[in-house]
C-alpha cells in the first residue's frame, strides 16, 4: 500500500519561505513521477509543481522562478522549497505520486501566508 507524508507546513509572512517534504513508502518512488499540488479554500486543487523520474521539472507561471520541486531517491522523498512567499499561495499543499499525475494522496499540509 502507497503511503505518502507531508511535514513542513505552517505560518508565514509575505515574502518568506518554507520548504515542505513528502516521504513516500510502498512503491518504487525512483520509478514515478512526483508532484505537488495546492487546495485553497473553496477552489479546486491545482498543481504547483511537478518531477519526472528522469529529473526535469514543470511549473506553472504563477510559480515560476519561486518555487523549485526536488527529489532525494535514496530517501524516498520530495521537496518543495518555496520563496517570496505570497497571501495566495496559501492552501494546502498534497504530494501525489504514480506513473502519471496526480496519482495517489497524502493528507495535506497546510501552508498559510499572511500579509
Amino acid at each position: 500500500q502507497v503511503h505518502l507524508v507531508e511535514t513542513g507546513g505552517g505560518l508565514v509572512q509575505a515574502g518568506g519561505s518554507l520548504r515542505l517534504s513528502c516521504v513516500v513508502s510502498g512503491s518504487i518512488f525512483s520509478a514515478n513521477a512526483m508532484g505537488w499540488y495546492r487546495q485553497a479554500p473553496g477552489k479546486q486543487r491545482e498543481l504547483v509543481a511537478m518531477i519526472t523520474s528522469g529529473g526535469n521539472t514543470n511549473y506553472p507561471n504563477s510559480v515560476k522562478g519561486r518555487f523549485t520541486i526536488s527529489r532525494d531517491n535514496a530517501k524516498n522523498t520530495v521537496y518543495l522549497q518555496m520563496n517570496s512567499l505570497k497571501p495566495e499561495d496559501t492552501g494546502v499543499y498534497y504530494c501525489t505520486q504514480g506513473p502519471t499525475l496526480p496519482g495517489n494522496w497524502g493528507q495535506g499540509t497546510q501552508v498559510t501566508v499572511s500579509s
